[in-house]
């Protein structure tokens, strides 16, 4: 069992003791003889007071638990909710919920109801019981006990983004980012599921990208990444509330990955954990130009099944998000799990990055007229079409053919946009917009391994701050994020914040 940090137990047996009586709010906090300072410390506590201009701290500890427990999934949810009657079911009730009763001044009642009424709850919701069945007195033991674990652990891991992680932490992992700090976590912009895929990135800085005649050299470093990873840690980063679908290894890597979420606010409950299985491991080789090439992992074991993407939970997260990014690592029955449960529901902005390549992408084609925001590369592009074309012997290297010979056949698939994102060049397409942007001025490198990344998620949270219909502000936008993602293998660490993107786009020509 992984031991828990020092902070986690602490504010976990606060939360515990406060639920008793009438459960939690800031009367409770006034009138406690319990020492509830290492709550009032949490980070997230005193950055929504600084947010919210608010003196007290203890007038916010009931909205920001309520926030961190709609992260925990339905039964922990439920237990935290109840028993320290957050209200959650409130707005959302229906006549045969008897809120007096599940928000009771009395927290046996509480759990009582709760535990008779536990398996229609889910029902409502569409989610399972974990466990199956509860009562009252089993309630008490390890179900609370766990729910109250998980809602420390997110209350506690949460680094603030005004204060570097491993201070805040006491951690010495070196994913733990300093250097991204802002004042506050920015507004919501809705909700983002990523499906893509976790890894550890294995990262070679050399010279120059090397050769079969023409080695190289250069340092390594380890890092956590993945095409998902980054673009959920985007997201999240830019104010989103993200969920990442992606599968890891059983192992201290995989268990590496899920804190390093945490810290960087994705939920990570539909992380599928393999038993028995290692963390897949990919290589980035970046040069000094920033220039690079990736080898994909090839962990047929760890990749996620259809199985694993047919939960209520997961199908839930499919629908109801604003937006979907899908990346293209996955079997060819996951992929088209993914897109037929996404055509189906109306609302997701399904944005897809083209890449890695897949051997047979005829496949997905009756499902392009769903995909919104197609992102790649040329080559990444191209290959979409004919799998193993050499683009360049094609003369799509100049931009008339390649428009005319890819991104119109693309179009006519049915893709709603393709943005083509290369050396930091932006090339848009669609019935509205036609663009092609140079890079912003802050670009000092050829290339960037986070850039696309970068893109998709600041393009959405653009989108989303107005109805989803784009203008090519959004795209110019975007396109400055590529810049204020510049890395050199850090990845995830590197994606932007607003006030970043925001200082570069004002300095385009």
């Amino acid at each position: 069992m992984t031991a828990q940090q020092p902070g986690t137990v602490a504010v976990r047996n606060i939360l515990t003791r406060l639920c008793k009586r009438s459960g939690l709010s800031a009367d409770r906090l006034r009138t406690t003889e319990i020492d509830i300072s290492p709550l009032l410390d949490l980070p997230v506590i005193r950055r929504r007071a600084h947010r919210d201009g608010v003196v007290d701290l203890r007038l916010v500890v009931s909205p920001v638990v309520r926030e961190y427990a709609e992260r925990l999934d339905p039964s922990r949810r439920f237990i935290v909710d109840a028993a320290l009657a957050l209200g959650w079911w409130r707005d959302r009730a229906r006549g045969e919920i008897d809120l007096d009763r599940l928000y009771a001044a009395d927290l046996g009642e509480r759990r009582a109801y709760l535990a008779e009424h536990w398996t229609r709850l889910h029902e409502i919701v569409g989610a399972t019981p974990d466990p199956p069945e509860l009562t009252a007195r089993y309630l008490r033991t390890s179900p609370e006990h766990r729910a109250f674990t998980d809602l420390a652990a997110l209350l506690d891991s949460d680094p603030g983004y005004g204060r570097s992680p491993d201070r805040a932490t006491g951690s010495d992992d070196p994913d733990s980012d300093a250097r991204t700090g802002v004042a506050a976590v920015p507004p919501s912009r809705g909700t983002v599921t990523v499906v893509g895929d976790a890894v550890i990135d294995h990262i070679y800085r050399t010279d120059h990208l090397p050769g079969e005649n023409a080695p190289a050299r250069g340092s390594f470093t380890e890092r956590i990444g993945g095409k998902g990873l980054n673009r959920a840690v985007a997201a999240a980063r830019l104010g989103f509330h993200t969920e990442l679908i992606a599968g890891v290894g059983d192992d201290p890597a995989g268990r590496r990955i899920v804190g390093y979420l945490r810290r960087h606010r994705v939920g990570a409950r539909h992380l599928e954990t393999v038993p028995g299985e290692p963390t897949p491991v990919g290589a980035v080789i970046v040069t000094a130009t920033g220039s690079f090439a990736t080898i994909e992992h090839d962990a047929d074991s760890v990749r996620l099944t259809v199985e694993d993407l047919s939960t209520a939970e997961v199908m839930d997260a499919l629908t109801v998000s604003d937006a979907v990014f899908l990346t293209l690592e996955h079997p060819t029955s996951v992929l088209e799990h993914v897109l037929r449960t996404v055509r189906a529901a109306p609302r997701p902005r399904l944005f897809v990055h083209a890449a890695p390549p897949v051997p047979a992408p005829q496949y997905y084609y009756e499902f392009f007229d769903r995909i919104d925001y197609l992102i790649g590369s040329r080559c990444e592009l191209a290959r979409l079409l004919s799998p193993g074309v050499d683009f360049t012997g094609e003369g799509y290297d100049d931009p008339g053919v390649f428009d005319a010979q890819v991104i119109a056949r693309l179009r006519a698939l049915g893709v709603g946009c393709v943005c083509v994102i290369e050396h930091f060049h932006c090339q848009v397409r669609s019935a509205r917009v036609r663009l092609d942007i140079a890079p912003a001025l802050a670009v000092r490198v050829q290339d960037s391994p986070g850039a696309a990344a970068a893109f998709t998620a600041a393009l959405a949270y653009r989108l989303a701050g107005h109805d989803w219909v784009a203008a090519p502000e959004d795209f110019s936008w975007a396109s400055a994020a590529m810049a204020a993602a510049q890395s050199f293998g850090d990845i995830p660490d590197a994606m932007p914040v607003v006030e970043r993107i925001d200082r570069i786009a004002g300095f385009r020509t």
